[in-house]
C-alpha cells in the first residue's frame, strides 16, 4: 500500500494534481509509515540500489510529515494565486529528493540525490522569497554547497578506486587509509549541509531571504541531510574517524557557546532561530563524534526533534510576518494582546527549544551531554553555557515579541484561523508524545 500511495505522489507531477489533492496524499503516506513503524526492526531492502533502515525510515517519515505542513502553512501562496502550480510541482520534486536520498544504498547516487535537493529550495528561495536580497541568498547556499561538495565527490570516487563499489555494504569492511585532508574532505559537504560552525553563513542569509515553505523545509528536513550524511559514514568509518574526532568536538562545542551569545543579540526573529539551529546542530555534531551509543542514537533524536521544534517556529514567526509585515522584534511587540491563543502556543514552542520536558528536545540533550561528558569532563563548561543561553534566547524571544507595548505601526490586523491552529499542533504532538515511543530511536545503531 506504501508503495502504492508514494507511485501516485511521484506521477502527480504527470498529472498536475490540485493543493488538495497532494496535501491529502502526503498526510496518507506519512500515516502509512507511521503504521509500519511499529514492526520494522530490521534492514528493509527494496531493490538492489535501495533499503532503509530505521534512521532512513524515521529521517524519509519526517520528510513527508514537515512536506504536508508547509504546503498547508503556504495558502497564501494559493490564495494570492502566485503560481501555486508551480510551488506544488518544485515541492513534490524536492519529496521525491528526499527520499531517494535517505533510501539509497549505493553512495554514488546518494551524492547524487544529496546535491539535486539543493534545486527545488534554490528555486523556492528565489521564486517565493520576499525581499530583492533573494538572489544573493540564493547564490551564497549554492556556492557554500557546491564548493563545498566537490571535495566529497572526489573522496567518493578515491574510495570507488580502493573497494570497486559504490555500496555502503563494502565500506565497513574496507582497510582504507585515510589522514586528515581525505576526512575532511569527505565531511565538509555534509559539515557545510548540517551547518557546523564556521561554515553556517549561507544558513541565516537563506532563512530569512526564504518564504515560510523554504524555512520549515530548510530547517526540518535539508539540514538532516547533512546529519544523516555524517550518521551514515561516521558508523562505516570509525575506527579512522575516533583519531581526529577531538577538532571536530572542539570546534562543535566552542561554536555552540558563540551562537549562544550571537543569538541573545539579534532583532530579526526568524535570524535567531536560525542561528539557534546551528547552535543545536553543533550538540548533535558533538554527541556524534564522541563515537558512542548515547551519542550515535541521541543525535539522530536530536534531529527529528529539532526538525520539528524549528519548523514550528518558523511558521509562529510567519504567522506574524503576514499581519506585521515585520520580523523585527522592535515592531512585533504585545502579540498577547492581539492574538491571545496564539500567545499559549508561542510559549510551548519556546520552551521545548530551550529542552523542557516531555519533550524529545530534553531527551536528546540529557543522551548527548551524557555522551559528551564522558568523552571529556572539561565538556561540561560548555555545554552549561549552552544550556543558560538556550534558555535565555528562547525567553528573549517569547518574552519580546508577546509583552509589552503594542507598535503603534500597526493599522490592520485579522485574527487566527483554524488552519494555523492545526498546523502548530501536528508540529507539538510528534515533539511531545514521540517519547513514549521513544525505543524505536535506538534500534537502528
Amino acid at each position: 500500500m506504501l508503495k502504492y500511495g508514494l507511485m501516485i505522489l511521484f506521477m502527480t507531477p504527470l498529472f498536475g494534481l490540485g493543493w488538495g489533492l497532494t496535501q491529502f496524499l502526503l498526510g496518507l503516506i506519512s500515516f502509512m509509515f507511521m503504521l509500519e513503524l511499529s514492526d520494522f526492526h530490521f534492514l528493509e531492502k527494496l531493490n538492489n540500489i535501495m533499503g532503509l533502515d530505521l534512521m532512513s525510515y524515521m529521517l524519509i517519515m519526517l520528510s513527508m510529515w514537515i512536506c504536508m505542513l508547509m504546503l498547508v502553512g503556504s495558502e497564501s501562496v494559493k490564495s494570492t494565486k502566485f503560481f501555486p502550480d508551480k510551488f506544488i510541482l518544485v515541492l513534490v520534486f524536492m519529496v521525491i529528493f528526499l527520499f531517494m536520498s535517505f533510501s539509497m544504498m549505493n553512495y554514488f547516487m546518494f551524492y547524487l540525490f544529496f546535491e539535486s535537493s539543493l534545486i527545488p529550495t534554490f528555486m523556492l528561495i528565489l521564486g517565493w522569497g520576499y525581499q530583492s536580497e533573494r538572489i544573493q541568498a540564493g547564490v551564497y547556499m549554492l556556492l557554500y554547497t557546491l564548493f563545498a561538495s566537490l571535495p566529497l565527490l572526489l573522496i567518493l570516487f578515491y574510495l570507488y578506486k580502493h573497494m570497486f563499489s559504490f555500496s555502503f555494504y563494502f565500506l565497513m569492511y574496507s582497510k582504507l587509509y585515510m589522514n586528515m585532508f581525505l576526512l575532511t574532505g569527505l565531511y565538509l559537504g555534509f559539515l557545510v549541509k548540517l551547518p557546523m560552525f564556521l561554515v553556517h553563513l549561507w544558513l541565516p542569509k537563506a532563512h530569512v531571504e526564504a518564504p515560510v515553505a523554504g524555512s520549515m523545509i530548510l530547517a526540518g528536513v535539508l539540514l538532516k541531510l547533512g546529519g544523516y550524511g555524517i550518521l551514515r559514514f561516521s558508523i562505516l568509518l570509525k575506527n579512522i574517524l575516533i583519531k581526529f574526532s577531538m577538532i571536530f568536538i572542539l570546534l562543535s562545542m566552542i561554536g555552540g557557546v558563540l551562537i549562544g551569545l550571537n543569538c541573545l543579540r539579534q532583532s530579526d526573529m526568524k535570524l535567531l532561530v536560525a542561528y539557534s539551529s546551528v547552535g543545536h546542530m553543533g550538540i548533535m555534531l558533538g554527541g556524534v563524534m564522541t563515537m558512542n551509543y548515547w551519542g550515535m542514537n541521541m543525535s539522530l533524536l536530536m534531529m527529528l526533534s529539532h526538525g520539528l521544534c524549528s519548523s514550528g517556529l518558523f511558521f509562529l514567526i510567519n504567522c506574524c510576518y503576514e499581519r506585521v509585515s515585520s520580523r523585527s522584534l522592535l515592531l512585533v511587540r504585545g502579540m498577547t494582546h492581539l492574538l491571545p491563543k496564539m500567545s499559549l502556543w508561542w510559549f510551548l514552542f519556546c520552551v521545548m527549544n530551550m529542552a523542557a520536558p516531555p519533550s524529545l528536545n530534553l531527551l536528546s540533550e540529557i543522551g548527548l551531554i551524557n555522551s559528551l561528558i564522558s568523552w571529556s569532563k572539561l565538556n561540561f563548561l560548555c555545554l552549561m553555557m549552552m544550556g543558560f543561553f538556550a534558555a535565555g534566547y528562547s525567553l528573549y524571544l517569547f518574552s519580546y515579541s508577546q509583552h509589552g507595548k503594542i507598535s503603534f505601526s500597526i493599522y490592520s490586523f485579522y485574527g487566527n484561523n483554524v488552519r494555523e491552529f492545526m498546523i502548530l499542533f501536528l508540529h507539538w504532538i510528534p515533539l511531545n508524545f514521540l517519547i513514549l515511543n521513544s525505543d524505536i530511536i535506538v534500534l537502528w545503531l
